[in-house]
């Protein structure tokens, strides 16, 4: 860095200080010189897709994969646009990304007329950033620009959701002042600091708490991930003794195989050796869990303050006060030295897979298709899952990825279309080959990025549960024939893009399938033909207990005062 720079070379100084070694986008005319400036071949490498939706999807994945911050570049209005979608899904699930937009210079702002691509008005698209970012910024005057740029990134760091820069293309080649701080700066991003008397407290007094208790329970969160402090849970988990759960967004936040490790718990749609658990439980420690209804089952969480412990949000509720100030990964670090009982507790691990992969030759079954993959892990090293929403988002909950691999799905947010494009930056990313699960409704909106693979030196094995439509609604509406998609020749798409493609009906061609897939060198979908209303266990309790609860007679309000 030096004390004067262009904006465009300042970015690329400044993401490579910060470790960015990638940048997802798709050129567009309002972006085209910083596309350019981000995309120089001594500078970062540029990775395009075919729809901006995809290179968000790709960053997210990247960013979960890598720990790293993701970075988009796209044009202003359309390209910006269609990128709100997968920024609010980032927003939600804790994911930091930095988002790059063109924009209109100057000269073009003055004369008055609208411009290609606008909506509203020209500050409408940074309005409506704001809403899914934790910060943002338009860089306009050249002697704060860096510090904005820097300003913006530090708060993607720190909360761990996304940010925003607008630059509008007159910009990219001006002179801006770089400040002696950041050029000295060593380039280390950091997390908020925890005011520390708090957090020895909050600490000492949950420590008393386990230790009184007999039975108790840890649930991992997604924050564990986010805040890295997946090293010190173990640590945490294994000088406790006590079974450790995941939630639904925070599944992998705990290594799978760790023999503390007894599945992922979704309030009362839980395997039921898990709910029994819950059930007996006199101390719940929630480390860095969202209170969301995909978490706890689409119903109320169960809380008895005087028995739980919730670390969320840079914030410790104990009983019925709070600490504030306290951040999760200081919050694990301070209970790993207090004096803690060891429960020396056995731990069976539980999920929703009662039928094993069948080798009948009969038809496949969703639940046998999970069983088969957990087979085919099991022998494997290398790969890390990604999740898509609908009925692959609660399938994947059955999955169990060992030797600490990675779990990638949007446990929350739940946006269909994520899990190819986001399975590519992942790769891209951290370098691990990844196994897709997927519907045929999922892979039909994003799926076709696929055809990037062999481009970007990506690999990933698709499975694509082939049901004819939108087969998770089926249970709940009438009118069918408004769920059905078309059919597409999934494996011949495949190997027209430049893969391999499979086709498989019963569990032992899957399973030939999964092993020719694996020994390929070049990206595979799998087309996984199964029954029209066959789901995953999982997904059939949540519908049976959500229509459970849809029937149910409304609750009398409550009483104040004596009076109705």
């Amino acid at each position: 860095m030096k004390k004067q720079m262009t904006m465009g070379d300042f970015m690329v100084a400044y993401l490579r200080k910060i470790g960015v070694q990638h940048v997802f986008g798709i050129p567009g005319d309002l972006a085209l010189k910083l596309f350019f400036a981000l995309g120089q071949r001594h500078g970062l490498e540029m990775i395009t897709l075919s729809h901006e939706p995809g290179v968000g999807f790709a960053a997210d994945g990247y960013a979960r994969a890598t720990g790293r911050i993701g970075v988009v570049c796209v044009t202003y209005g359309a390209g910006g646009h269609n990128m709100v979608n997968p920024v609010a899904g980032s927003f939600s699930e804790r994911v930091p990304i930095l988002i790059f937009s063109g924009g209109p210079g100057e000269e073009e702002r003055k004369l008055g007329t609208l411009i290609h691509h606008q909506a509203r008005e020209i500050e409408s698209q940074h309005r409506i950033y704001k809403e899914v970012t934790c910060a943002s910024a338009v860089l306009t005057d050249p002697a704060i620009a860096a510090r904005e740029l820097h300003r913006v990134v530090c708060a993607i760091w720190a909360e761990q959701r996304p940010g925003y820069i607008e630059i509008h293309r007159d910009m990219v080649d001006r002179q801006i002042e770089v400040p002696d701080e950041l050029i000295e700066w060593d380039g280390r991003l950091q997390f908020q600091e925890s005011d520390a008397r708090n957090v020895e407290e909050a600490a000492h007094e949950t420590a008393a708490m386990f230790n009184q208790s007999k039975k108790p329970v840890v649930i991992a969160g997604i924050e564990i991930h986010r805040y890295k402090a997946a090293r010190e849970l173990v640590e945490l988990a294994e000088h406790m003794g006590a079974p450790v759960f995941a939630t639904v967004l925070g599944k992998g936040a705990f290594p799978m195989d760790h023999p503390l490790y007894m599945g992922v718990h979704v309030g009362p749609i839980s395997p039921p050796s898990i709910v029994a658990r819950m059930d007996e439980a006199d101390f719940v420690l929630n480390l860095g869990c969202l209170k969301t209804d995909m978490n706890f089952g689409n119903r109320p969480p169960r809380v008895i303050q005087e028995r739980t412990v919730w670390a969320v949000d840079r914030k410790v509720d104990v009983k019925y006060h709070t600490y504030t100030d306290v951040a999760v990964r200081d919050f694990v670090h301070a209970l790993r030295k207090e004096k803690l009982r060891d429960h020396h507790e056995k731990v069976v691990y539980a999920d929703n897979l009662r039928e094993t992969a069948a080798r009948n030759g009969k038809a496949v079954k969703v639940s046998q298709i999970l069983a088969t993959v957990n087979e085919f892990l099991a022998a494997k090293r290398e790969y890390i899952v990604v999740a898509e929403s609908g009925d692959m988002l609660f399938g994947g909950l059955d999955i169990r990825v060992p030797n600490n691999g990675a779990y990638l799905a949007q446990g929350f947010y739940a946006s269909m279309g994520f899990a190819v494009p986001a399975a590519l930056g992942a790769q891209i990313g951290a370098g691990q080959r990844p196994l897709v699960l997927c519907g045929d409704g999922g892979f039909q909106m994003t799926g076709p990025e696929i055809s990037h693979a062999p481009a970007k030196g990506a690999n990933p094995i698709v499975l694509v549960i082939n049901n004819g439509g939108w087969g998770i609604f089926r249970p709940i509406v009438e009118r069918r024939e408004l769920l059905e998609i078309p059919p597409w020749p999934y494996a011949q798409l495949a190997r027209d893009w430049g893969g391999e493609g499979f086709e498989a009906g019963t569990a032992d061609q899957l399973r030939e399938a999964l092993e020719a897939a694996h020994r390929s060198r070049t990206f595979a979908i799998i087309d996984v033909r199964v029954e029209r209303n066959d789901l995953s266990p999982v997904t059939v309790k949540y519908i049976k207990a959500a229509a459970k609860r849809s029937q149910a007679p409304a609750e009398r309000p409550a009483r104040a005062n004596g009076r109705a």
